[in-house]
């Protein structure tokens, strides 16, 4: 993955992603986030994030595409044709819908672990073990169906001047979420999300 492309991503998680996310973890909604981008100029084809109150199925991810085959069919992209992005890397559900809609790749920010550790929401990796009996990273992250990326361990393989550069964007970036999932664990006990 190129230090261009990461930076193309980076600018779609903020400024396409963390405003729909902020003003969905007002309304009591989780911190996850996604986008489609088309392959061929990075544009954005659609950018969304979590909508649980609505339904609990509406992860980011989810959301995400719900409007993505909501767009006419004349602007939609193939998504053979597209980057998926996720803030967060995909729970079992969400790598489910991406492999069903015939994405080739997603692109993730934070970890299973991150999620579990710095923002409290176990749930991905809870789900992994006891339905599928997965430790964490037991999937199968290069498969006939796509190819995972982890940016975080795409910046931590690249070669200087990039590395540091993209390393102090990713921790602007995370510092934006730590401050999202705050307001989020100070209301989740007033939403009715199934597993807040």
């Amino acid at each position: 993955m190129s230090a261009a492309l990461i930076h193309r991503l980076f600018d779609v998680i903020e400024d396409d992603i963390v405003p729909k996310t902020e003003a969905g973890v007002a309304a009591g909604n989780k911190i996850f986030g996604a986008a489609i981008l088309r392959k061929s100029d990075l544009s954005v084809v659609i950018a969304e994030t979590n909508n649980e109150i609505e339904n609990p199925l509406w992860h980011g991810e989810m959301h995400a595409m719900k409007r993505f085959y909501e767009l006419p069919k004349a602007d939609r992209p193939d998504t053979k044709d597209c980057i998926f992005l996720s803030t967060h890397e995909p729970c079992s559900l969400c790598l489910s819908a991406i492999t069903w809609a015939g994405f080739d790749n997603f692109h993730y920010f934070f970890s299973h672990e991150d999620s579990r550790d710095s923002f409290a929401i176990p749930h991905d990796l809870k789900i992994l073990k006891e339905v599928f009996g997965l430790e964490p990273g037991g999937y199968r992250t290069e498969n006939a169906y796509w190819k995972s990326h982890s940016i975080r361990r795409e910046i931590a393989a690249m070669d200087e001047p990039g590395r540091s550069e993209l390393t102090a964007r990713a921790a602007r970036i995370a510092a934006r979420y730590d401050a999202l999932s705050q307001v989020y664990q100070a209301s989740k006990e007033a939403n009715d999300i199934p597993l807040n």
